[in-house]
């Protein structure tokens, strides 16, 4: 008996110890919202807790202003602005201090609601806005149906090549693709409707035939294209929204995405594409340049695209110098002021090491 209560009396020891010891190191390894980490602590510091400030001190040029006026090609003022009179105001004058001449707003759809998005934005501001269409692929069809869309009835694109002839006489300039074009739109058998399937080329026809360029948004950063794991240079990002990625088993590879748009344009030379987020390849400038040679039909913008771009400084100035002819100006906007002001510093500056974006937390990590 005394020796089950020595050996009791033992373990009792052995387990208050062990209780203090991860008591202790969970301390050690857990970093306190209210308190500053220090590493000496041999705490551990968790990704999305990571604050690093830089202590380089370079030059710094906080322009507010572009040299000369531009035209921003790449604005979304329905869906950022849902059709607010008093914000239309304020952005306008954010144009007028930046020294944005027009703005092109790619959200203006079809029929009735065009005529709405142009009264919108021409009522008082004519001369600073253009505006595109937009494919109508539902129509009267059931949202989560596509066997009911107009896009799986008979001639569809030479009925949408109608409307948008309509839509040119309403006043829209261009059309608007959305990356839902390939990787969210359906055809009645579930499977994701091809860029390249041979039913919308009257489509790409008729802009040509009607002078409205379109610009395509095809696939989307090749990180979102890879599994969200420990080597994906965009995890925080993705972590949070874990619906941007495309993983392989459910959509097709970023690559083919691009080869069929690339495919498209190569059918039609007579119409002008414009590859939004730098042809969505900004990773890659080398590619981007092929195409830019092989097809003298298509231009890029660099809307949304500064963070990847600035990366690789010296590849993106050349790029820039050397089709400076092919290269719209475009920021995905409408943004607040200080993310305009990044452009300017980017494009007009020789800075270094400054964020991509004016929130203080950078979102694509």
């Amino acid at each position: 008996m005394r020796c089950s209560v020595r050996y009791a009396g033992r373990l009792a020891v052995v387990l208050l110890c062990g209780l203090a010891w991860a008591a202790t190191a969970v301390a050690q390894e857990t970093a306190s919202a209210d308190e500053p980490l220090n590493g000496r602590e041999g705490r551990q510091l968790l990704l999305d807790q990571f604050r690093p400030r830089s202590m380089l001190r370079v030059e710094q040029h906080l322009l507010k202003r572009a040299a000369y006026p531009v035209v921003d090609a790449h604005t979304h003022f329905r869906y950022r602005l849902h059709h607010s009179p008093e914000q239309l105001d304020e952005f306008v004058r954010l144009m007028d201090r930046n020294n944005i001449a027009v703005c092109v707003s790619l959200d203006g759809r079809l029929g009735d609601e065009l005529v709405e998005h142009r009264d919108y934005l021409w009522s008082r501001y004519k001369d600073r806005f253009v505006f595109y269409a937009n494919i109508d692929w539902r129509g009267d069809g059931q949202e989560d149906d596509p066997a009911t869309w107009d896009a799986h009835r008979p001639d569809f694109g030479r009925r949408m090549a109608k409307r948008l002839a309509e839509a040119k006489q309403a006043g829209a300039s261009g059309l608007k693709v959305f990356k839902q074009f390939g990787l969210g739109y359906r055809n009645p058998d579930g499977s994701l409707i091809k860029i390249d399937d041979p039913r919308w080329d009257p489509i790409w026809a008729a802009c040509g035939e009607l002078g409205l360029p379109v610009i395509i948004h095809t696939a989307d950063p090749a990180a979102f294209f890879l599994p969200i794991d420990e080597t994906n240079e965009r995890w925080e990002e993705l972590h949070r929204h874990p619906d941007w990625s495309f993983p392989p088993d459910k959509f097709p590879s970023r690559d083919a995405l691009l080869a069929a748009r690339n495919r498209v344009i190569a059918r039609h030379p007579r119409t002008t594409f414009i590859g939004a987020h730098m042809a969505n390849n900004s990773e890659d400038l080398a590619e981007v340049a092929e195409w830019l040679e092989k097809y003298p039909n298509l231009v890029v913008e660099p809307a949304s695209r500064i963070g990847e771009l600035g990366r690789q400084p010296y590849t993106a100035r050349k790029f820039f110098l050397k089709y400076a002819d092919r290269i719209l100006f475009g920021t995905d906007g409408p943004w607040p002021e200080q993310r305009i002001h990044l452009y300017w510093r980017f494009l007009e500056t020789f800075d270094e090491n400054f964020p991509y974006s004016e929130k203080e937390f950078p979102p694509q990590g």
